[in-house]
């Protein structure tokens, strides 16, 4: 009896798992609109748009305005994370820096590693939680969780051993692409699942979903799964991938499009 309770237990896991892998995955087009952007770096649920034009001015656009930051001495715009709308980050790695700004694009706070004992070589930055930015150290080759306020490393991951692609994250995950594996961390600096990277060169994060891009393909990882499964898409170059909820906006010749995630 024993024997046979195991085997309905073990038959309804692999079925569950089955139908689980062979859910399928569609983008769907809803609409696009005219954009002349150099990045694109976040959208919100309210279609609040984040983006950098060519003089590398970083833009907050919603309905009604656009208001803007812009910082000529320190250059390009590598990346910014708009996870949380009170405290943007903007990263210039070409000066090692760091802009914190608030949701009117005021500076709360400039962050100098050059300027920081002991120096950061940073080659990655993401948001943590309250006042913490994930960076990920490049001469060490390890994420620091660090507090901008009080200038302080909270903790450091083990060192990874391949070069880094990519880095997202919110208040309690960090996802770290290298060439190798895909790490997720917990806010508490835990590696709680290594994914190995078959051919994944960038990534989009927001609470509900991971967006992964391979060429010019999308693939997702839905929230608390292990298995990474492709998004049926029309062709297309894609530039630059956003994913908000259920939303994916795929971003190329001036082109912004929203697609809705169908799971069926």
């Amino acid at each position: 009896m024993q024997k046979l309770i195991y085997f309905f237990l073990l038959f309804g896991c692999l079925s569950f798992s089955q139908q689980d892998v062979q859910k399928q995955i569609t983008a769907i087009l809803k609409d696009s609109t005219q954009l002349e952007a150099k990045a694109i770096f976040g959208i919100d649920n309210f279609g609040t748009l984040y983006y950098a034009t060519d003089n590398n001015s970083f833009h907050k656009k919603t309905k009604d305005t656009i208001i803007t930051y812009a910082n000529f001495q320190l250059g390009d715009i590598t990346s910014a994370n708009t996870f949380n709308p009170l405290k943007l980050n903007l990263f210039y790695k070409d000066f090692n820096t760091v802009v914190i700004l608030d949701n009117r694009l005021a500076e709360i706070k400039k962050v100098d590693f050059n300027t920081i004992q002991p120096y950061k070589n940073v080659s990655f930055v993401s948001s943590g939680y309250d006042n913490s930015l994930w960076l990920f150290n490049q001469d060490y080759q390890y994420l620091e969780l660090y507090d901008f306020k009080t200038n302080k490393i909270k903790l450091k991951t083990v060192p990874v051993q391949s070069e880094v692609l990519d880095l997202k994250s919110d208040y309690n995950y960090c996802y770290l692409l290298t060439k190798n594996y895909l790490y997720v961390y917990n806010y508490f600096g835990s590696l709680i699942r290594k994914i190995e990277n078959s051919g994944y060169e960038g990534l989009a994060f927001n609470e509900a979903h991971l967006v992964l891009k391979k060429d010019e393909s999308l693939f997702i990882l839905e929230k608390n799964k292990s298995i990474i499964k492709p998004i049926l898409h029309p062709k297309m170059l894609i530039k630059q991938f956003l994913v908000t909820n259920e939303t994916v906006y795929i971003y190329d010749f001036n082109l912004l499009r929203r697609y809705q995630l169908k799971i069926e």
